[in-house]
């Protein structure tokens, strides 16, 4: 029912701006995202990976005030790099290698967007947006042999449906720059910050796991995993004009 009720909300957002009386803009855009995530309040190592937007908006006389919709795909996440583990039987520190938690999502994300005149013919503007995600697939089941065998510990999250949030919500905020390369043909260059305010993973508190080492029971703590993303995009903007003919 979530789902369709946000493609439902997207497909609306389509139809206003298409029956917009002066027409409408559309293209795509895409480029590099710096994904962190907050794991029970310790900040992960960025992930840098990418993503792309196909997007449609309004479009006033003026080119002022546009109402906008867009879908993408995105790579978000974050990283473990350069961390230093002591092994519990030798007491010997070891560096661990890197390791990456991806979740790969499509976001769908309705929002305003507020333009001023930059110069002779260029638009800058700031924009505000409600968005939805949607997880498509994550790679943690690279780290379920690990955390089998060392299940006191689970240093790594649990590729475990019922922790893993299909649906997620947040907001995204930014501005960019619209740079005319004719009438009908606009550059884009954006940067956009993207905070989710629900969970992506959420793991509850896991009794009674026995400690390899200890031979004794220990309890996994609760965790907890929200993202944010930074991105900047390049992209082309396309005018489509409706002219009525009395």
């Amino acid at each position: 029912m979530k789902k369709l009720y946000c493609l439902l909300l997207f497909v609306l957002g389509l139809g206003y701006l298409q029956l917009n009386a002066q027409g409408y803009a559309f293209g795509a855009k895409g480029g590099l995202t710096m994904g962190v995530q907050n794991w029970n309040g310790f900040d992960q190592d960025p992930l840098v990976k990418y993503h792309g937007i196909a997007f449609i908006e309004s479009i006033s006389e003026e080119n002022e005030f546009a109402i906008f919709a867009q879908a993408g795909y995105h790579v978000k996440g974050s990283a473990i790099r350069n961390r230093n583990f002591v092994n519990q039987l030798t007491g010997n520190a070891f560096r661990a290698p890197a390791r990456e938690f991806r979740f790969n999502n499509v976001s769908l994300t309705l929002g305003g967007k507020q333009k001023y005149d930059f110069g002779i013919s260029n638009k800058i503007y700031y924009l505000f947006g409600i968005r939805g995600d949607y997880t498509v697939s994550t790679n943690l089941g690279e780290y379920t042999a690990f955390n089998e065998r060392y299940p006191g510990y689970a240093i790594y999250p649990f590729d475990e449906p019922t922790f893993i949030r299909e649906l997620n919500y947040g907001v995204t905020v930014g501005g960019g720059m619209e740079i005319p390369f004719s009438e009908y043909v606009s550059g884009l260059l954006e940067f956009t910050v993207n905070p989710d305010f629900s969970y992506q993973y959420q793991q509850p508190e896991i009794p009674n796991v026995l400690d390899p080492y200890t031979g004794n029971t220990r309890s996994v703590p609760e965790r907890q995993i929200r993202n944010i993303t930074f991105e900047v995009s390049l992209g082309i903007r396309l005018l489509h004009i409706i002219e009525y003919i009395d």
